[in-house]
C-alpha cells in the first residue's frame, strides 16, 4: 500500500469507530477484507488509527472536522507533514481538502490536551500541577513492557536471552521485574523467552502494584477481579502461594490456565459465588472495574466513551466490591484495592468512604502512579483488617 492508501484505509476505519464500532473490531474487519495489505501496512494503519483516537479533539480541530478525514488531516498537520502530496484524490489517495478543512481553528487549552471538558475538574483536582503534563503524556503511545517471571529466571539473564533473539530491552525502575522494550517489540510473542514462560507482556505500573503487596510464602491469596490474570501470574511469580483467581465474567479468564502452565505456576479458578466457600484469605486483591483513565494511551476509546452516567455506575460497582471482598479477609489480613484510574472519586475518595462506613480496618499504604512515572496511571490502597 502507498502512504496515501494507508491514510484512506485509516479514514474508513475511523469513520466506523466514530459511529460506534469498537476499534479492535473495526481494524480486524478491515484487515480481513484487505488481503492485499501486508503486515507493515496493517501496523501502519493501526498506528494512524490509534494516534487519531488518542488525539481526537486536537486533531479534529486541526483537521477542520471530527470525521475520519478531519482526524487524519489534523494528525498530518500536527506532525508537520505535506498534505498536498498525500491528499491528491488520485488512485487510492484521499481527495484534496476543501471548505473548513482548509482553515482549521485554534484549539482551546482542553482541546489541545485532548481532555473531555466534563472530566477536567476531577482530573485537575486529582493531579494538581501534574494535570497538563499527564494529559500531554496520554496523547502519545505507551511504552511496551515485559514482566520477568521470577519463578523461571532473573531480570539480567532474561534480558540477555531476549537480546540474543534481537529484542532490545532495558530495566525499568518501577518494579524489579520490569523490562522496557526498546527494539523489535513485534517479535516478543514469537520469541523463546515468551514461549517458555520467562516473560509476559505487562505494564510496569501493574508490576509495581504487585511488588507493593505483602506476599508471603504459603499465603492464601485471592485475585477477585482477575480479568485475564496478569496480576495473578505476577503474584505467583513472586512467592509460592495458595492462589485463586475469580472474575464476574469467567470468560475473561479462559486463557489463564494455559498462561499459568507456561509460567510454571499454579492458579485455581473460581466461578462467581465460590470465593466465600474458600475463604477467609490472607490477602484479597480487588483490581476493580474503573474508568481506565490511567491507561487511555493504550485504550484511547475509553476517554471519549466514558459518560457521567457510566462513571456513577462504576462508583457503585467499586463500592459494592469493597464491601464484598472485605468479608473475605481474615483478621490481620489485607485487602488491596486497585484501579487503573487517575480520578480521585475512584481512588482515595472511594477507600475513604469505605473506611468511614465502619470500624475494623486501617490503611497501611497508598501508591499513586501516573504516566509521568513511566507506565500507566495506577492507584493502590492497601488496607489491613484489625477487627
Amino acid at each position: 500500500m502507498t502512504p496515501a492508501a494507508r491514510l484512506s484505509a485509516a479514514i474508513g476505519i475511523l469513520d466506523r469507530i466514530l459511529t460506534g464500532a469498537p476499534a479492535e473490531q473495526a481494524l480486524t474487519n478491515w484487515a480481513r477484507a484487505s488481503r492485499f495489505a501486508g503486515s507493515g501496512d496493517r501496523a501502519a494503519v493501526r498506528d494512524l488509527v490509534f494516534d487519531a483516537l488518542r488525539c481526537r479533539r486536537s486533531f479534529a480541530r486541526l483537521g477542520g472536522a471530527g470525521t475520519g478525514r478531519g482526524l487524519i488531516l489534523g494528525g498530518l498537520r500536527a506532525s508537520g507533514q505535506e498534505i498536498a502530496a498525500l491528499f491528491t484524490g488520485e488512485a487510492h489517495a484521499p481527495a484534496p481538502p476543501e471548505g473548513p478543512e482548509l482553515a482549521p481553528q485554534a484549539a482551546s487549552e482542553l482541546e489541545a490536551l485532548d481532555c473531555p471538558d466534563w472530566l477536567a475538574p476531577d482530573l485537575q483536582a486529582s493531579l494538581g500541577a501534574d494535570f497538563a503534563p499527564v494529559m500531554e503524556a496520554l496523547r502519545h503511545r505507551a511504552p511496551v513492557f515485559l514482566r520477568v517471571n521470577l519463578a523461571r529466571g532473573d531480570r539480567p539473564a532474561v534480558a540477555a536471552g531476549l537480546a540474543a533473539e534481537g529484542i532490545a530491552t532495558r530495566p525499568h525502575p518501577l518494579a524489579d521485574t520490569a523490562l522496557e522494550v526498546t527494539g523489535n517489540a513485534r517479535r516478543i510473542q514469537t520469541s523463546a523467552a515468551y514461549r517458555d514462560g520467562l516473560v509476559e507482556l505487562q505494564d510496569a505500573a501493574s508490576q509495581a502494584v504487585v511488588e507493593a503487596l505483602p506476599l508471603e510464602e504459603g499465603a492464601r491469596v485471592l485475585d477477585f477481579c482477575a480479568g485475564g490474570g496478569g496480576k495473578s501470574l505476577a503474584m505467583a511469580g513472586r512467592a509460592r502461594l495458595r492462589l485463586w483467581a475469580h472474575d464476574a465474567d469467567p470468560r475473561r479468564m479462559r486463557d489463564l490456565p494455559a498462561r499459568a502452565a507456561r509460567a510454571g505456576v499454579d492458579v485455581r479458578l473460581l466461578a462467581p459465588g465460590e470465593p466465600a466457600r474458600h475463604g477467609p484469605f490472607d490477602l484479597v486483591l480487588a483490581d476493580v472495574p474503573c474508568s481506565g483513565s490511567g491507561s487511555w494511551r493504550r485504550a484511547p476509546e475509553g476517554k471519549w466513551g466514558l459518560t457521567p452516567e457510566r462513571l456513577q455506575a462504576l462508583l457503585g460497582i467499586q463500592s459494592g466490591i469493597l464491601d464484598e471482598t472485605a468479608a473475605l479477609v481474615r483478621p490481620g489480613g489485607h485487602l488491596a484495592y486497585a484501579t487503573c484510574s487517575l480520578l480521585g472519586c475512584e481512588n482515595g475518595l472511594q477507600t475513604d468512604a469505605f473506611l468511614a462506613r465502619g470500624a475494623g480496618w486501617r490503611r497501611v499504604r497508598q501508591l499513586r502512579l501516573t504516566p509521568l512515572d513511566g507506565g500507566d496511571g495506577f492507584f493502590l490502597d492497601l488496607l489491613e483488617r484489625i477487627g
